[in-house]
């Protein structure tokens, strides 16, 4: 049957609507209508209210549609630009259970809802609410440790970082399974480290629990940056970051047979940093834990592969700089974390294997400050005995970075954000038995 050309070009108009034949929504279903009920509600359960939800770092909830409507042309333009869900790993490289980034198909369910007018649809059909714990996202904790006291952060000037004692008053030795660090004041805590201290180490002897410590700024390295890195912490040495909060973390939910040993005895100290932001505040962070119900066959050690020597030219578009490191037993990765301040620009994480061969684990082409991600591995990766593990981070200290607090000056090594950083995080997983010492050479 022939059809006239005027009803060609109105019938692929009706289907390229319908079907969302558009070349971004390829793979879009093939809906009549869709509405917020039927459709919108389950994605935004599944991708977005762990942040999108009373207590937590979103400024609005999604979790009715009364409170989402109003919010329709901005979800739209998030989800067109990628702003949202916050997802920075290229997808060349890795795959990651805790993958933020929507799906084309789920994209084009949002973008067509807003664009044919963000109807309710039957509410009959609205999706039972999500169990979250309230003010957790790791569920309702075991244990929860706090700041032994209101920390009162001034409305003005630096505040150096501050170190906070909390005994744990630990009897035996206790594996933690999961831990969140939480803000107290998420306006003026621009990020929080929970370290453990084991009994006898001499880190921090002279803070007192109870009465906060003020850092003293080391000065900076001398010497060339020659790319070579170190462990922040030397690892079986006493002292080991359990958790850490920074602006779009997550708490870890952990993995089964595996977790963190905190020996009898030991002490957390909470690291924070604090910016003010023109009014008076005060903060009390806590932490909370949930603890293996019996001791897990592996270990999960967090280690900071660092280059404290770095140095970037005043002016520098993409300056880069490297931290590397030679593991000395074998371990398997489950997570990684770049951290730099305000002119980091990209990351990336490279194994390079004894036999040759190298491998991009991560790699984060748009690193972005003020969302600062742990990508946890799908599938932990085995890296054998004499693999050099590198970080690999670029800088833009020029004009150009509108977030650059002084493009005239070269920047080193330091605590503050207008200073700069270069660390991977990293989480190695090893038999409970093994001394996490030998990973850096030890005996």
């Amino acid at each position: 049957m022939r059809i006239g050309l005027a009803r060609l070009r109105a019938s692929i108009r009706v289907l390229s609507h319908v079907c969302f034949v558009i070349p971004f929504f390829m793979a879009g279903p093939c809906l009549s209508e869709v509405t917020f009920y039927q459709d919108v509600q389950p994605i935004l359960q599944k991708r977005c209210q762990m942040c999108h939800r009373p207590g937590e770092a979103a400024p609005m909830t999604f979790a009715t549609y009364e409170e989402t409507r109003p919010w329709a042309r901005a979800i739209r333009t998030a989800v067109l630009t990628g702003k949202m869900p916050p997802w920075f790993a290229n997808p060349a490289y890795g795959t990651f259970s805790n993958d933020r980034s929507l799906p084309k198909t789920e994209s084009a369910v949002l973008v067509e809802w807003v664009d044919s007018g963000a109807k309710a649809g039957d509410s009959g059909s609205a999706a039972q609410p999500q169990p979250f714990a309230e003010g957790w996202s790791i569920g309702q904790p075991d244990a929860i440790y706090e700041m032994p006291l209101d920390f009162q952060v001034p409305a003005s000037g630096v505040v150096p970082y501050m170190f906070f004692v909390v005994p744990t008053g630990f009897k035996d030795d206790r594996w933690v399974e999961k831990i969140e660090v939480r803000p107290g004041n998420r306006a003026v805590v621009h990020h929080a480290v929970v370290q453990v201290r084991a009994p006898g180490s001499r880190y921090l002897m002279e803070a007192t629990p109870g009465v906060p410590l003020a850092d003293v700024p080391a000065e900076p390295k001398s010497g060339e940056d020659t790319g070579v890195g170190e462990f922040g912490f030397p690892l079986g040495k006493g002292v080991e970051v359990a958790g850490v909060y920074v602006p779009g973390s997550m708490g870890d939910s952990g993995r089964a047979g595996q977790a963190r040993l905190v020996k009898a005895g030991s002490d957390l100290i909470f690291e924070v940093h604090y910016t003010p932001n023109g009014k008076q505040a005060r903060d009390r962070t806590r932490v909370g834990i949930t603890f293996s119900p019996r001791p897990p066959e592996h270990r999960v050690l967090n280690a900071l592969i660092a280059n404290e020597r770095l140095r970037i030219p005043a002016g520098a578009s993409n300056h880069e700089s490297r931290a590397r490191v030679t593991l000395h037993h074998d371990v398997l990765l489950s997570s990684l974390f770049p951290h730099m301040h305000l002119r980091g620009r990209s990351f990336r994480f490279v194994a390079q294997y004894p036999d040759g061969a190298s491998e991009v684990l991560l790699d984060v082409p748009r690193y972005d400050f003020n969302w600062q991600l742990t990508y946890q591995l799908k599938d932990p990766r085995l890296l054998p005995k004499g693999t050099v593990l590198e970080c690999i981070a670029r800088y833009d200290n020029s004009a150009n970075n509108p977030s650059n607090p002084d493009p005239s000056k070269e920047v080193r090594w330091g605590n503050q954000t207008w200073e700069e950083m270069l660390i991977g995080f990293v989480d190695f997983v090893i038999p409970a038995g093994v001394d996490p010492a030998r990973i850096e050479g030890g005996q």
